[in-house]
């Protein structure tokens, strides 16, 4: 339990980093929104998230969504949702890298921790595959990261995940170790996913967490906040905390 808990504390701050943009709205009767979570796990960050939606506004409804690689895992997550009164149908078993399997939705909020340092090799055929059937829109289309590490893939997904801005935008927050923030040289895959972002004004904020905060992590961990939706006295600006 004593190890669940700086996790826990890390997860309800970044509920609190998607949600407070739309702090007002969300306290509304009847507000319903969506949030997805592409490394599902057992369903730990959705739960968090439904918790503290509730304790601003019981009335308020999140409709949660996931997908999870690992099977056990899902199943836990799946029967966790079914209690919840979620719509188990919403949480679906595969990888999210080689086939993302809500390719036809966006959401409103989406929230990810990543494997760090995992390599991808055995998924890279698939990616590379939709990359070029894609084209310029395609979830991947910016770059791609060496295969030693996929959490920058991640990333990218959760920017084409987030819903368009004239359907009210979307946020996203993901937690991710330093090496997204300055691997890759000029014109490599990690750099070129960086300029896609802050040249669309993608990333409202980076807050660095103390280390220790993750189970099996010791390292520095950041989250990242994106906004394709940023209020204009944020416009091109991003924070550092």
């Amino acid at each position: 339990i004593s190890q669940a808990l700086p996790e826990r504390a890390a997860c309800r701050l970044m509920v609190d980093l998607l949600f407070i943009e739309d702090d007002q709205a969300l306290r509304q009767p009847g507000v319903v929104r969506s949030l997805y979570d592409p490394t599902a796990g057992t369903g730990g960050m959705l739960s968090v998230a439904e918790e503290r939606l509730l304790e601003r506004n019981k009335d308020a409804r999140l409709r949660l969504y996931g997908q999870e690689l690992n099977d056990q895992s899902y199943a836990i997550c799946k029967s966790d949702m079914i209690s919840k009164g979620q719509d188990a149908g919403n949480i679906r078993l595969g990888d999210t890298l080689a086939d993302d399997l809500f390719y036809d939705r966006t959401f409103d909020f989406c929230m990810s921790n990543p494997p760090y340092g995992v390599d991808w090799k055995q998924y890279a055929k698939a990616v590379m595959k939709e990359r070029d059937e894609a084209g310029p829109y395609g979830r991947f289309a910016p770059g791609l990261p060496a295969t030693s590490d996929g959490q920058m893939l991640f990333l990218l997904h959760l920017a084409h995940k987030m819903r368009d801005p004239q359907d009210g935008g979307g946020r996203v927050g993901i937690v991710m170790n330093g090496s997204p923030l300055f691997n890759g040289a000029a014109g490599s895959g990690p750099s070129e996913i960086r300029r896609h972002l802050l040249e669309n004004d993608l990333v409202e904020a980076i807050v660095a967490l103390p280390t220790n905060m993750f189970f099996n992590t010791s390292i520095a961990t950041y989250i990242w906040i994106l906004d394709n939706t940023k209020p204009a006295n944020r416009a091109g600006k991003v924070q550092l905390i």
